[in-house]
C-alpha cells in the first residue's frame, strides 16, 4: 500500500470498527467487541509505524475534491507532529481497550463502549490528521459528540448525564467559535488548506481580522482544553468509567486544543496579543489546577485539576513565542501521555479492587496492591519532576524558559516565581496521592472485601507506560530524541533551534528552581497533611467562586428564565400563528436588504402579456382565495380549491415551456391531494355556533393572514420578476445548455442540472424528504395500538367496525357494483402505472421525467391500491417496506459520490458513454442514473410511510369507535 491509502485507511478504519462494534450490541460479546477494537487499534498503531520513513521525508498528503471552487476537500495531511499525536491516539488507545476489558463490568453493554471509543478515536485521528482547516472543525465537532457519549455512558448516574452535558455544552459553544475563527482565518490566507495557511503567517499576523479570528480560535482551544476560565467542564467528566477518563486526559480530548496551538503556532505566534491572551489563560491554568488539585478528596478529581494544571503549563510555554518553548511544550505533552494515562489507569484498579476512590477511605494499600501501588508511585514521581523520570526533564525545560526574557511585561516578569510555585504544588498533591493511598494503616469498611492485584493484563498497560516514563527519563535522546525532532522541524522548519535533551546541565538556575520546588512541595504537605485529610468544601479563598455554580446559573438563566420569556412572548402550540411568524420573518428578510440597497425593479410590461395566460392566472388566484374562504366553512371544498391553484401551476410551467416542472407537479399535486383528502376525515369537526366577539377576532386573524400572503406573493413575484430581467439568469442558462450534453451526458438540462450539476443539493433535499417522512411517522404511530394490547374482544368490535362501512349487498342492491368498478379498474392500473414509472424514470436523462417524477408516480400505484382495497390492505396486504426503500435510496446516492471520489474526482461527478447493448445497439449510459435510481427509491419509500401512517391513524379511529359502539350497546 502507497502512504497516501494508509493514510486514508488510518483515519477510516476505527470509523469501521465502530460500526462492526455496535452491531454486537444485541448479543452482548463483551470479548470480541474488546478483541476486535483491539485490532483495530493495533493496526492503526503498525500502519503509523510504518509511515515513519516517508514522514521524515515530508508530509504526506491525501486529497479528495469535495468542493474544489470554495477550497473544500477532504485532505488528510500526516507530518512529524501528526505522527507523533497519531502514535499516542493508537499506541494510548490500544493500551486502553487492554484495560477496558478487565475494567467493565459484566452487566455493561461493553459492545456500545468500544463503538464510542473507536469513533472517538477516528474523531481524534480526523483532528491531527487533517489538512484543511474546515475539515479539522468537523472531526472536532465529532470528538466533542463522542466524549459526551463516552462520559455519559453509565447514564442511568445522574453525574454522569450533568458532567457529559456539561462537556457538551462548553465545547460545543467553543468549537462553533472555533469554526467562525478558522473560515476568518482562510478568508485571510486565502485557502482553507493547512500548508497555505501555515504559510501566510505575515499576512495573517498583519491583516485587521487577526485579532478577531485569535480570539474565536483561542475561545475554542482553550474550552477543549480546559483553560480557565473553562476549567470547570472537566472534573466533572469524572463520572465517566475510568478508562474514558485515561485516553480524554491523556491522548485525546484535552490535548485537541493545545495540540491546535501547535499546529496553528506559526501562524498566529509571536503578537504581543497572542503572548497576552494565551498567557494569562496558561498561567492562570498553571497555578490555579495545581492549587485545586492539593484539596481534592476524589482520586480521579485530584489527577483532573493535576491535569488542568499541566495543560496551563503547555499553554504558558506556547505563549512565549519563542521556538525553544515550543520544543519544550511539544515534548511535555508526550511525557504527560505517558504518565497520566498511567496514573488514570492505577487509580481505576484502586477503585476497581475497593469499590471507592474518596481517599479519606483508602490507606495502606501497599500490602495489598504491592505492583500497583510501586507502578502508581513512579507514576506520581514523574508528575511531580523528579529526576531520571520523564516529567523532570520537560519541567527543566519549563523552567529554563521561564527565566528567560520574552516580552516586556507584568507577566513575563512573575513567570519564574510562578512556575516554582506552580512546581511545589504539584510535589505536594504528587506525595499526597503517594502517602494517603498506600502507606498509614490498613483501611476498614471499604465497599469491597479485601482487596487483592488485578488481573496480569489489566496492569500491563500500566507497566508499560510507566516502563516508557523510566526509559524517556533516563535516556530521552536515544528514545524519544528522533521522534521529537521530526515534529519538531515538521511546526519551526527553519526556526528550529538547538536544544538539549540532556538529564543533567551542571548547576543552574532551572537546578535551583526544581529544587526549591521539590523541598517546597513537600515541606507544603508536610504543613497541609492533617488540614487536607478532613477539608470536605475545596479550596480555601476560591469556595464560593466555582465554575460548576457560574455554569449552572447561566445555563438555568438562558435554558429557564430567558427561553420562558421568549416562550411566554413566541411560543403557542397551534401551527398558525407558528406559521405566521415564519412568513413574517421571510417577508422581512427579502423586503428589508432590498429596501437598504435601493433596489427599484422595472414595472412589468402587462402589456405583453397573453390574455389566456392572464385568465390562467386569474383562474388560480380565484381558486387560491376560494380555498382559503372555504377552509372556514367546508374543507373538502377547500381541497378542491387548492388543487386547482395548483393545476393552474402546472398549466404555467407549460405555457412557459418547463414540462419537467409541469409533470413533476401535476404528480406531486395527486399524490397530496389523495393524502390530505385521506388525512381530512380524521380532522375533528368544526363547531357550529361561534360567539360574535370569537367571529369577529376570526375574522380580524383571517385579514391579517391575507395581507400577509398578498405581501408575501407580491414580494415572490417582484423578486423573481427582476431576477428574470437581469442579464446574469441568460449566462447562467447558456452555461447549462452548452455544457449539460457534453459534460453531464443527457439532453434533459433540468435533470442534468438536478442529478449531476447540483447533485449535493438534491441530495440534501431528499434526506429532508426521509426526515419530514420519519417524522410525519413518528407523530402518527404513537396512536397505532399493539396487536397484544387489544383483547380479543375488542378485536371482534373492531372487525364489525370495518364491516360497517363496507355497504351490505342485498336484492336489488347496487351500491356494492357502483363500487367494486372503480375498484377493480384501480387494481387493473397498477402494472400500467409502474410500467409507466419505469418508462418516465429511464427517459429523465434526455426527456421529460427523472427518478423524483417516477418516484412520485411509482407511489400513486400504491395510492391506487389503497383507494381500492382500503384500510385493511393497507395494514395487511402493504408490504413495501418504505425504510428499507429509503434507505436503500440514501447508499445508491451517496455510494455514486463515493465512487466519484474513488476515482479521484470531486464528490458526485457524473461520467456518461455509449455502450454497446444486446438487441438494441449504442445507447447513452450515466453514472447520474445510479443517484436517480437513489431519488426514485426515496421518494417512494417517503411516501409510501406516510401512507402507512395514515392506516394506522385509521385502525385506531375504528378502534375507538367499536369501543364507544359497545358501551352504548351496553348502557
Amino acid at each position: 500500500m502507497t502512504g497516501e491509502t494508509l493514510l486514508a485507511l488510518l483515519v477510516c478504519l476505527p470509523f469501521l470498527g465502530s460500526l462492526a462494534a455496535a452491531a454486537l450490541l444485541r448479543t452482548n460479546s463483551r470479548v470480541l467487541a474488546a478483541r476486535m477494537s483491539g485490532v483495530v487499534a493495533l493496526a492503526g498503531l503498525v500502519m503509523t509505524a510504518f509511515l515513519y520513513p516517508a514522514v521524515k521525508r515530508g508530509p504526506v498528503r491525501f486529497e479528495v475534491e469535495w468542493l474544489p471552487q470554495l477550497g473544500l476537500d477532504f485532505t488528510l495531511r500526516m507530518d512529524g507532529l501528526a505522527w507523533l499525536f497519531t502514535m499516542l491516539i493508537t499506541g494510548i488507545g490500544l493500551l486502553v481497550v487492554v484495560y477496558a476489558r478487565y475494567y467493565m463490568s459484566e452487566e455493561d453493554p461493553v459492545p456500545r463502549f468500544f463503538s464510542f471509543l473507536l469513533a472517538f478515536m477516528g474523531s481524534m485521528l480526523g483532528i491531527v490528521l487533517s489538512g484543511n482547516i474546515i475539515l479539522l472543525s468537523v472531526f472536532w465537532e465529532l470528538t466533542s459528540i463522542f466524549s459526551f457519549l463516552l462520559i455519559s455512558y453509565w447514564h442511568h448516574n445522574a453525574a454522569a448525564r450533568d458532567g457529559a452535558r456539561m462537556a457538551l455544552t462548553v465545547t460545543g459553544i467553543g468549537g462553533f467559535c472555533l469554526l467562525a475563527g478558522l473560515l476568518i482565518l482562510g478568508h485571510i490566507a486565502g485557502s482553507y488548506d493547512l500548508d497555505a495557511v501555515l504559510a501566510a503567517g505575515d499576512r495573517i499576523r498583519a491583516h485587521p481580522l487577526y485579532l478577531t479570528a485569535l480570539v474565536l480560535i483561542l475561545i475554542g482551544a482553550l474550552t477543549k482544553s480546559a483553560q480557565v476560565p473553562f476549567h470547570f467542564w472537566l472534573p466533572n467528566a469524572m463520572a465517566a468509567p475510568t478508562p474514558v477518563s485515561a485516553y480524554l486526559h491523556s491522548a485525546t480530548m484535552v490535548k485537541a486544543g493545545v495540540f491546535l496551538l501547535v499546529r496553528l503556532w506559526p501562524a498566529l505566534s509571536g503578537t504581543y496579543e497572542w503572548f497576552m491572551l494565551v498567557g494569562i489563560a496558561g498561567i492562570s491554568t498553571l497555578l490555579l489546577g495545581a492549587y485545586f488539585a492539593m484539596f481534592q478528596q476524589d482520586l480521579k478529581g485530584l489527577l483532573a485539576y493535576s491535569t488542568i494544571s499541566h495543560l496551563g503549563l503547555i499553554t504558558t510555554l506556547l505563549s512565549l513565542g519563542s521556538p525553544v518553548a515550543a520544543v519544550a511544550a511539544i515534548f511535555h505533552m508526550m511525557n504527560h501521555a505517558t504518565f497520566k494515562c498511567s496514573l488514570f489507569m492505577a487509580a481505576g484498579i484502586i477503585d476497581h479492587e475497593t469499590g471507592t476512590r474518596d481517599m479519606r477511605r483508602l490507606s495502606g494499600l501497599l500490602r495489598y496492591l504491592p505492583a500497583t501501588g510501586i507502578l502508581a508511585m513512579v507514576a506520581s514521581a514523574a508528575m511531580a519532576g523528579v529526576p531520571l523520570l520523564n516529567g523532570f526533564i520537560s519541567k527543566e525545560m519549563f523552567f529554563a524558559e521561564a527565566v528567560e526574557t520574552h516580552a516586556d511585561s507584568f507577566l513575563d516578569r512573575i513567570l519564574p516565581y510562578v512556575a516554582t510555585l506552580a512546581g511545589a504544588f504539584s510535589v505536594a498533591y504528587s506525595l499526597r496521592f503517594i502517602h494517603v493511598v498506600f502507606f498509614g494503616p490498613p483501611p476498614v469498611d471499604l465497599p469491597k472485601p479485601e482487596p487483592h492485584e488485578p488481573p496480569r493484563w489489566m496492569r500491563f498497560p500500566v507497566e508499560f507506560l510507566v516502563l516508557a516514563c523510566l526509559v524517556v527519563g533516563i535516556i530521552p535522546g536515544m528514545s524519544i530524541g528522533p521522534f521529537l525532532h521530526t515534529a519538531v522541524v515538521s511546526v519551526l522548519g527553519d526556526r528550529t533551534p538547538e536544544y538539549s535533551l540532556a538529564v543533567w546541565h551542571g548547576i543552574n538556575t532551572p537546578l535551583i528552581m526544581s529544587t526549591i520546588a521539590l523541598v517546597g512541595g513537600i515541606a507544603l504537605y508536610a504543613v497541609l497533611k492533617d488540614y487536607l485529610a478532613r477539608c470536605d468544601d475545596g479550596p480555601p479563598l476560591f469556595r464560593h467562586l466555582r465554575g460548576q455554580r457560574i455554569f449552572e446559573r447561566v445555563l438555568v438563566t438562558v435554558s429557564w428564565k430567558w427561553a420562558r420569556w421568549l416562550e411566554s412572548r413566541l411560543g403557542t402550540r397551534n401551527l398558525q400563528p407558528q406559521l405566521r411568524l415564519v412568513a413574517t420573518a421571510g417577508l422581512l428578510a427579502g423586503v428589508v436588504p432590498l429596501y437598504i440597497s435601493g433596489f427599484s425593479p422595472r414595472p412589468p410590461a402587462f402589456g405583453e402579456v397573453d390574455p389566456v395566460f392572464a385568465a390562467i392566472w386569474l383562474v388560480g388566484s380565484v381558486c387560491a382565495v376560494g380555498a382559503a374562504y372555504q377552509a372556514k366553512y367546508h374543507r373538502l371544498a377547500a381541497l378542491v380549491l387548492l388543487g386547482g391553484a395548483g393545476i393552474s401551476t402546472c398549466i404555467t410551467f407549460v405555457w412557459l415551456s418547463a414540462p419537467d416542472l409541469a409533470i413533476t407537479q401535476l404528480l406531486v399535486e395527486i399524490v397530496t391531494t389523495v393524502l390530505i383528502l385521506l388525512g381530512l376525515r380524521w380532522l375533528p369537526k368544526r363547531s357550529e355556533k361561534v360567539d360574535n366577539s370569537v367571529a369577529l377576532a376570526a375574522r380580524g386573524r383571517r385579514f391579517r393572514d391575507f395581507l400577509l400572503a398578498v405581501g408575501c406573493g407580491i414580494g415572490m413575484f417582484v423578486f423573481a420578476y427582476a431576477i428574470m430581467k437581469q442579464p446574469v439568469p441568460d449566462a447562467i442558462a447558456s452555461y447549462f445548455l452548452e455544457r449539460a450534453y457534453s459534460e453531464g451526458g443527457g439532453r434533459n438540462v433540468v435533470n442534468v442540472i438536478l442529478v449531476d450539476f447540483r447533485g449535493f443539493d438534491t441530495m440534501g433535499e431528499i434526506c429532508v424528504l426521509g426526515i419530514v417522512a420519519l417524522t410525519v411517522f413518528a407523530l402518527l404511530r404513537r396512536f397505532r395500538p399493539a396487536p397484544d394490547s387489544i383483547e380479543k374482544p375488542e378485536q371482534q368490535l373492531i372487525q364489525n367496525a370495518f364491516d360497517a362501512e363496507r355497504p351490505e349487498r342485498s336484492a336489488g342492491d347496487t351500491v356494492r357494483d357502483y363500487l367494486l368498478v372503480p375498484s377493480v379498474i384501480m387494481q387493473w392500473m397498477f402494472p400500467v402505472v409502474i410500467t409507466f414509472a419505469v418508462y418516465i424514470f429511464m427517459r429523465g436523462h434526455d426527456l421529460p421525467g427523472g427518478g423524483f417524477a417516477a418516484g412520485i408516480t411509482m407511489a400513486i400505484a400504491f395510492l391506487l391500491q389503497y383507494l381500492a382495497g382500503g384500510v385493511r390492505w393497507a395494514e395487511d396486504r402493504l408490504r413495501v417496506l418504505p425504510l428499507r426503500w429509503m434507505g436503500t435510496g440514501l447508499l445508491l446516492a451517496v455510494a455514486t459520490g463515493v465512487g466519484a471520489w474513488l476515482l479521484g474526482y470531486p464528490f458526485l461527478t457524473s461520467h456518461a458513454r455509449y455502450v454497446d447493448l444486446p438487441l438494441i445497439g449504442k445507447a447513452p449510459v450515466a453514472s447520474a442514473l445510479l443517484f436517480d435510481l437513489g431519488v426514485f427509491s426515496l421518494v417512494v419509500g417517503a411516501t409510501v410511510l406516510i401512507l402507512i401512517a395514515l392506516a394506522h391513524q385509521s385502525i385506531r379511529t375504528h378502534r375507538v369507535r367499536a369501543i364507544e359502539a359497545s358501551k352504548a350497546e351496553e348502557a
